[in-house]
């Protein structure tokens, strides 16, 4: 059996100033409206409740909003708008996939189908209260509405005080409620206003009571379905759309940034919000990307991944931060972008007797902190190449392995060679073309046992330098004491040197 219809619409109004106040906490309690166009014709496109108090309104131009005190102005960015509007959907797609979005000049409205979620989130009005939650988390403002019609909810949504933000429509009353909303809620043009406005029809109520065949008279087929909206009766094919899920953060500043505190402070407020949206999904972050706009039109971009994906703000901003003091921007930033990679939390199990592992948050700061001293090409774990070049071996990022190492045979010894830098000279005496004594550190050896020469240099395709040939020797010394050792013969200089001693 399916499931009653029942929506729950979620509305932000004065969206242009909310999105640019998002990142900006220390704004939202000042009086500040949000100008669009372009200089000298820009004008008011949104603001705060305090800069509406202090006598803002829209369409107002610059010049009249500097006659006003203490009331900020910000330029409309357009990237901050569809990055806010991609993330309240993205929070809206955590209670339900069914989801359509309409967005108006001045707000932005997010309608739910929530029919048939009560077994996963409750009863309606508690998921309405945790969609709400949600978005206050933000930093935004929103009203929400539920009913089982499409078109009320998002009426109710629209017309509904902030200070209400929750409005619960119940079933067959949708038009009791809507009748004192005013007109402004429906998508009139301003011809019907001015029409529906001589006729003294100021409510929805009003225009709901009005007889259909004489509405239609006057204002044709359009005027049918005015009436339905207005009643609450209006039919809705729900068209969900996809909801995309990134972590991703962008900010455009109004003064360039020199300073690194400066730019780790708006870090900070970028990672809370990555850092909540992706606990609420169950997820961590693997890796964090930051990319800086300069000025010159260059981008900067770093990127800083520990063992295991963690949500530890602390740790990701110590990271960023050793990371851009590592490789400083060279110019003012104007543009920040931070994006993130999911990843699945990390779950570790200990023994009961086993000794306690390194927390691996802090050993990956303290690698950062040694790899600012000595560079990044010597902190790591140590991998062969396929190589026969002396030192073939490059360096790797330490990684936590994700699945169980193969088993070794118990059977199998391993031998180090300890290798001395730089390597010693020595004098070798020949016997048949193979060494037979040798003098290291003015010490003399004999030579029990030599296997080689093995030739060794570079790549096989570049055989003409290949000029060096290594043996391999068991030497004792005047007490009989046993050495094992590699020797390396350099076929251009004519000369012996002592690699290393083996364990």
């Amino acid at each position: 059996m399916r499931a009653p219809e029942l929506y729950a619409a979620l509305y932000v109004r004065e969206f242009p100033a909310q999105a640019a106040l998002r990142l900006r906490p220390v704004l939202r309690e000042q009086p500040c409206a949000i100008l669009d166009g372009t200089p000298p014709s820009e004008f008011v496109c949104a603001m705060t409740t305090k800069a509406r108090a202090r006598g803002v309104q829209h369409g107002m131009t610059r010049v009249e909003v500097e006659t006003i005190s203490s009331v900020m102005t910000l330029a409309r960015m357009p990237n901050e708008e569809e990055q806010a509007r991609a993330i309240v959907q993205e929070v809206a797609g955590g209670f339900t996939p069914r989801i359509e979005t309409r967005t108006f000049e001045r707000a932005f409205l997010c309608v739910l189908d929530i029919s048939g979620t009560e077994s996963l989130f409750g009863p309606p009005r508690q998921l309405a209260q945790e969609l709400l939650k949600r978005i206050r988390s933000l930093g935004m403002a929103a009203t929400v509405a539920v009913s089982a019609n499409f078109h009320a909810a998002w009426c109710m949504a629209r017309g509904t005080s902030t200070k209400a933000a929750l409005t619960m429509l119940a079933e067959g009353r949708q038009r009791e409620a809507l009748a004192p909303l005013p007109l402004a809620v429906l998508e009139l043009s301003e011809a019907q206003l001015a029409t529906l406005s001589s006729w003294g029809v100021s409510t929805l109520g009003k225009l709901a009571t009005l007889p259909e065949k004489s509405l239609i008279a006057r204002l044709g087929q359009e005027a049918k379905r005015l009436r339905q909206l207005a009643a609450g009766e209006l039919p809705h094919l729900f068209q969900p759309m996809e909801t995309p899920f990134t972590l991703r953060e962008e900010m455009e500043l109004e003064n360039p940034i020199e300073l690194l505190d400066g730019l780790l402070f708006l870090l900070n407020l970028m990672l809370e919000q990555i850092i909540r949206r992706a606990s609420d999904r169950i997820l961590a972050l693997s890796s964090v990307s930051v990319s800086l706009g300069l000025e010159g039109g260059t981008t900067h971009t770093r990127t800083v991944s520990p063992p295991s994906p963690t949500n530890e703000r602390a740790l990701w901003l110590k990271l960023l931060q050793m990371e851009l003091e590592l490789h400083p921007p060279q110019a003012a930033i104007l543009h920040v972008v931070l994006q993130a990679d999911p990843g699945h939390i990390s779950k570790v199990q200990l023994g009961l007797f086993s000794p306690q592992l390194p927390e691996p948050g802090r050993l990956e700061v303290t690698l950062a902190r040694i790899a600012k001293i000595v560079g990044e090409d010597a902190v790591g774990q140590a991998v062969l190449r396929d190589t026969h070049q002396p030192r073939g071996f490059r360096m790797e990022r330490f990684r936590v392995p994700t699945t169980t190492p193969a088993s070794t045979e118990v059977d199998v010894v391993r031998i180090a060679l300890r290798e001395l830098r730089p390597s010693e000279p020595i004098m070798v005496q020949l016997r048949a073309g193979t060494p037979s004594h040798l003098r290291f550190r003015n010490e003399p050896y004999r030579v029990d046992a030599a296997y080689g020469p093995w030739v060794i240099g570079t790549d096989w395709w570049n055989q003409e330098h290949w000029g060096q040939a290594q043996w391999d020797l068991v030497v004792a010394d005047a007490s009989d004491t046993k050495l094992r050792c590699c020797i390396i013969r350099d076929l251009k200089k004519h000369c012996w040197q002592m690699a290393g001693f083996y364990d």
